[in-house]
This record gives C-alpha cells, structure tokens and sequence, in this order.
C-alpha cells in the first residue's frame, strides 16, 4: 500500500514538473560607449575607433519554471573575458534571483566593438570596461522585471549560401612560415586566395540557422535566440556587424508591441565558425564570382529572410521544464621552451614599453604572457528548456566541434553557442594543430594545450546529459542504402571514412579490421552524394594531407579488388610526379616493388606494378568525385572508372604482384608522393570481383553527384 502511495506520488511530481509553465522576460540593453574614441581588438595590431556606425547592444532573456531560473545574455564584443564575466554574474546575483551558475554571458564576435579584452597587439579599454561591467548587470536585472508567462518552439533552416569554410590546406610542396620563422604552416585562413597553393578546406561547414523562440500565450513574440556559425561580416567604425543587423531586422519584422507589453528582444549568438567565414572559396575558384560586392546589410537581410522561413513553422510548448549545469576546470597553455623565451624577452626588451607594431612583436610578447600565466581555468556550460537544448564553449571553436556536440547530444535540437563565459582563443581539433597556421600559434588568441579541444567537447557533451538525465546520442552516420549493399557483398574490410576524429579508421565490417590514420588528415568533410539524404546524414570522407590510412589484411592474396572514390585536390601542374591514393607493399619495400595506384599529372589513372606501368586514357577532374575499381587477377591489373564499361587499363605481369599484407590509402608505401585530396568508401575484397559484380557496384553509383552536395540539402529534405 505505502509503495503505491508512494509511486503515486512520484508520478504526480513528474506529471506537475512536466506541466511547469514557462516565464520569460527579455530586454536589449545599449551598450555603446558614451566617451569616444576607444580602443578595438580584433586585429592584430592595436586601433582606435571614434565612429559609430552601428548601435551596440547587450540583449538579454531570463526564463523562469517556478523552480529554476536562468538567462541568457548575448553582448556585442569581440570577446569578453572569463574575469569581467564573472565579475558580472556575481554582482546580479546580489540584486536578482539569478544563481551565478546559471547565467550564461556570450560575445558575438563582431570586430567592430570596444575592446573588452586583451589580445594579440590590442591592450583592454579600461574605461569601457568599467562602463560594460555596470549595463550588462543592469540588462540581467531588468530582463528579470519583464518575467511573464510564455511558450515555447524551435525552428531551424539551412543558410548555406552565408557560410563556408576560410581555412584550407596548403599542398605539401607549398608550406607557409609561422611567426617563428618556421615552415610549419600546411594549412591557414583564406589560403584559397591563391588556388593553386590549396587542395581543399581543412573541415566541414555547419549550415544550420537555429532558433529558440519565446511567445506569450496568445502568441506575442518576447524573445527569439537564433545560432549561426559564421565568424562575422566586417563593417567599419564601431558596429554590432550582422549580429545586431540582424536582431534589429528581426525584431522589425515580427514585433507585435502593445501599449502595456514590453518589446520584442531578438538575439544572434554566434555559433561554432572558428574556421568559417562568408565567403565561398570553391565557388570562386569554380566560377569566378565572389560575394565581395554583397553588402553586410544585403547579408544581413537574407538570413533574416531565412530565419523567417523557419520561424513560421514553429510549433510551441506550452509548458517546460529547465535546468542548467556549469563545469569548471583548468587547462595548460602551450608555453614556450627556453630558446623560443630567450628570443622572445630579447625582443620584448627591445620594445620598451610600447605596444607590439610587428607580427614577430605580436608573437614574442604573447610568448612572455604564456609563460607567465602557464594555464588558465574554463568554464563549459548546457542548459535544457523542454526538448531543447544550449551547449556551451569559452573558445573560438571550429565547425567540425559544433557538430560533435550537437550530434552527440541526448537532445535532437541542440545550439552550441562559443565564446561564452570567456574568452579563451581558438581550440582547433588535435589533427588540426598538425597542419599549423594562425589559430594553432600559441597565444591568448590560441595558446591551450592540443587536447583542449577534446576536453571541452567531452564536458559539454556530459553536461548535456547531466540535464537530460539520460546519456548522449551516437554520433555515428547511420547505415545507407549503399552501404549495405556494400556490406551484402562480404568485403574483407569497409572504411567508409565518416569518423569526426582520428586515429582510428573503423571497419564497417564486422571482421574488425581497423585501420590507423597517420597525422595529416583532416576529418569529417563532405563525401560523394550516393544516397538521397539530408543534411545531418550527408556522406562525409577524410582528406589527406600528407597523412595516410594504413591497415594490415593478412588474408588478401594474389587476387583481390579495391573499390573506392577519389576527389584530387591538386592543380595539373603539380600532379608530378603521380600522388598515390592505393599503395600495397611494406613499409621499408623500394618503390619499383609492390603495387601503387594514382593520378598523372593529366588527370588519367596510373598504376606502378613490380617496375612496369600503366595509364588510363579518361581524366579525372580536379575537386570532383570519381569511382575507381582496382581487379587483381591473373597476373592483370585493370581500373575501371566511374561508370565507364571499358577499363581504364590493363596491365599484365609476367607473375603475380608480392601478396603484401600491409595496404596504404592516401599515399604510397615508402611515404613518399601523398594524396593530397579526399578519399571515401574505401572497399577491400580478399577475391578479383566478376565483371558482372563490377558493373553491379557501377550501376548502384551511377546517381551519385560529382559537386558538392551542399545543393542537395534542401532537395532531401
């Protein structure tokens, strides 16, 4: 009897949490400074701005259920540091009900902002400081005036053409020097500038436009918090650059103030675009047409437009319960070793005082700072509202670390806001720090440790489960269609490349074949489109940047086929010597033994055979998709390519290629002449596949798309 009373109970309590009816109150606070000129950050040297182009603004909402209670404050900065943050959360705790622990401060990353903090050659305005500090405490405590009973929905579109990715991969010929005056540099910001240095961008792009819309029951909009990863515009004097653009657009379009309601607040958090911008380097390459003419308002007002698109198909709550979770740990900067200290105190010295005018400066000092300071405390926040969710970053964090969290998260709609709570520079992926260039050279700008990255995507990822109550979501793609036919067929190993992160390539099979990713790759990026699928099941693939996959198959012999797709990032003129994709031979086996399969500098199939070769006679486009099947059999090598019927080549041996059990994917066994593109669905058979089987794969293939997939998202939708 007691335990029936009491699960009673419990159900009434879960029943009466679940009805929790909503409050919310939302207020823009103006933030722009009252003395001019003031100090910029944002670029690498220090500036002063007297102008005002645009109004600064720090836009608040508080959301209330009866039990909790937390807000959200979105701030025209360019960064915002963890110190002020904190100074803030503790002084509206003072004069709110607001606990310091849920209250969540972000920077929009405009570059057109007072300097709140220092970086690279900027020093912090302090005056402003002082000024910010005061308004941002007063937006948490009027938002909290304006609670009244609310709804609640989420929307998203996909925004493409407004995002894409800034930072591509140098070929291994073309490396680039870092501020210390070493070659390190394989891949940077806006290298696609010049075409013919790159084979292709270093990650994927997320092209999701999210919204958390907040309405009063009789559906007056009162807040909106929208999420895009795109780094920013650029606009001239002090602006809130599209973020405000944006907001003020929104609000214009969709305010339905009455005399008595407060208005309607809108708020562009700024999403995960460490290594993204706006403008689409392919497309230029590819056609010549660059967006540089399209004006910040003209980009603005198309992805208000977009938002717009989605917000009139929410659908709301009308109760929710929330909650909230903060960690806080420390990370080690990468600090200097004594000869690069010793350089750069000399150099410090030199400067007497003054701020830094030159790029060895900027860095020598950020040198000094590191090694002062040696590591710093994060905070990671996550935040529930109903079915939807907040992840949180204090760091300049890339694309491809968005979506990690959001895909591993236990809430199917899940934004992940960055350079919130501090400031903590760009935290690339691990692989990416192999590559180098501007967001890996250790500064305040950029200076945690390597496995910053993984740390912070691993704590967000628990605090979202610790507000679900329940663990995260695989962030495996599911199985298409042509996979398991693929899989049908009993291939000895299967790597479909779809891994967010290295060094394991996993073996689609259940052989457990696994295969080792060397350093120089770049994960997670689109793949041939060879399945009807949206967005968040896109095919994705690996580039190869001087890395290889390598795997050991003990029982392929004499006889076996390799299907795969190949995508070359190289200009013809650099295609010389051939870049390899497939190599089988051992490791220390000189390059006239074995067997090596690649690209001529023509754009034909080739193949290297125990010192004999062979070539194709179709080309193979540069940053285009092609299918190659590789047969072995009978001492004969042939290649069929895309859909073609007839083989590329044929190549006959007087005896049979060595049975090497180690095999080689993006580069040839001796290291030497790498794949410098993408590679996908790599299939190995222990057996020569019949023609018929051939043609069979063929065909299955034969609807795939060449370009990017990007066109398609809406379509599968």
């Amino acid at each position: 009897m007691l335990c029936g009373l009491l699960t009673m109970l419990t159900l009434s309590l879960f029943a009466q949490a679940a009805n929790a009816a909503l409050r919310v109150g939302a207020v823009a606070t103006e933030i722009t400074p009252v003395e001019l000129p003031v100090l910029v950050n944002g670029s690498m040297v220090s500036r002063t701005v007297s102008e005002v182009t645009s109004k600064l603004h720090a836009r608040t909402v508080v959301v209330d259920d009866g039990e909790e209670r937390l807000a959200i404050c979105v701030v025209d900065s360019c960064m915002l540091p963890k110190s002020l943050i904190d100074d803030v959360k503790a002084l509206a705790a003072t004069k709110t009900k607001l606990k310091p622990d849920h209250i969540l401060i972000s920077a929009t990353h405009t570059h057109s902002a007072p300097s709140s903090m220092g970086a690279l050659g900027t020093s912090p305005d302090e005056q402003y400081v002082a000024y910010l500090r005061d308004r941002l405490v007063n937006s948490l405590v009027n938002a909290e005036k304006q609670l009244e009973p609310a709804v609640v929905g989420w929307g998203q579109e996909y925004a493409e053409e407004y995002t894409a990715l800034r930072r591509w991969i140098y070929r291994t010929d073309k490396p680039q020097l870092d501020p210390f005056g070493n070659p390190t540099v394989k891949a940077n910001m806006h290298a696609a500038r010049s075409p013919d240095d790159v084979t292709g961008e270093s990650g994927p792009e997320d092209p999701v436009l999210s919204l958390l819309s907040f309405q009063s029951p009789d559906g007056r909009p009162i807040a909106l918090i929208a999420n895009f990863s795109m780094h920013y515009f650029g606009d001239k004097g002090l602006s809130s650059d599209y973020f405000g653009l944006f907001s003020n657009g929104l609000q214009e379009q969709l305010s339905q103030q009455g005399e008595d309601s407060p208005p309607f607040v809108a708020m562009m958090s700024h999403g995960c675009s460490g290594d993204i911008w706006r403008r689409d380097y392919r497309q230029i390459i590819e056609t010549g047409e660059s967006s540089e003419h399209q004006s910040i308002s003209e980009f603005a007002d198309g992805l208000i437009a977009v938002a717009k698109t989605a917000y009139d198909e929410i659908e709301y709550q009308p109760a929710a319960t929330i909650d909230m979770a903060e960690a806080r740990f420390t990370l080690d900067y990468r600090t200097p070793d004594q000869q690069r200290l010793k350089w750069a105190e000399k150099i410090v010295q030199e400067m007497d005082g003054r701020l830094p005018k030159t790029r060895p400066e900027i860095y020598a000092r950020e040198q000094v700072l590191l090694d002062e300071m040696q590591s710093t405390e994060v905070v990671v926040q996550a935040l529930r509202i109903g079915d939807f969710a907040i992840a949180t970053t204090p760091n300049e964090t890339y694309a491809l670390s968005g979506l990690k969290i959001k895909r591993s998260s236990p809430f199917e709609k899940t934004m992940v806001i960055e350079l919130a709570n501090g400031g903590d520079g760009y935290i690339p992926p691990p692989e990416q720090h192999y590559l180098g260039g501007y967001n890996t050279w250790a500064a305040r700008s950029a200076g945690l440790e390597v496995q910053a990255e993984p740390k912070i995507v691993a704590a967000a990822k628990s605090l979202l489960e610790t507000v679900a109550g329940r663990p995260g979501r695989s962030p495996e793609l599911a199985v298409t269609d042509s996979a398991q036919s693929m899989l049908e067929r009993q291939p000895a190993a299967y790597y479909r490349l779809s891994e967010m992160s290295g060094p394991i390539a996993m073996d689609a099979t259940s052989h457990g074949h696994h295969g080792f990713y060397e350093p120089g790759i770049a994960y997670f990026l689109e793949g041939p489109t060879i399945d009807e699928t949206t967005w968040e099941e896109t095919n994705r693939c690996s580039h190869f940047a001087g890395g290889r996959l390598a795997t050991v198959l003990k029982d392929i012999g004499d006889e076996y086929t390799i299907s795969l797709w190949v995508w070359n990032g190289l200009p013809d003129q650099a295609r010389d010597p051939a870049p390899c994709f497939f190599s089988r031979a051992e490791n220390d086996t000189p390059p006239d033994r074995g067997t090596h399969l690649g690209l001529k500098g023509n754009g034909v199939l080739c193949v290297s055979a125990e010192g004999n070769t062979a070539e194709g006679v179709n080309a193979v486009s540069r940053w285009k998709w092609a299918h190659v099947v590789f047969v072995v059999k009978d001492k004969t090598l042939t290649a069929y390519l895309d859909q073609k019927t007839e083989p590329e080549f044929q190549l006959k041996l007087e005896s049979a290629p060595r049975a090497s059990a180690s095999l080689f994917f993006g580069g040839r066994a001796d290291g030497e002449f790498p794949w410098q593109g993408r590679l996908d669905e790599i299939v190995v058979f222990d057996r020569a596949l019949s023609r018929q089987e051939i043609r069979s794969i063929q065909e299955e293939n034969s609807f795939f798309d060449s370009s990017r997939s990007v066109s398609l998202r809406k379509e599968a939708d």
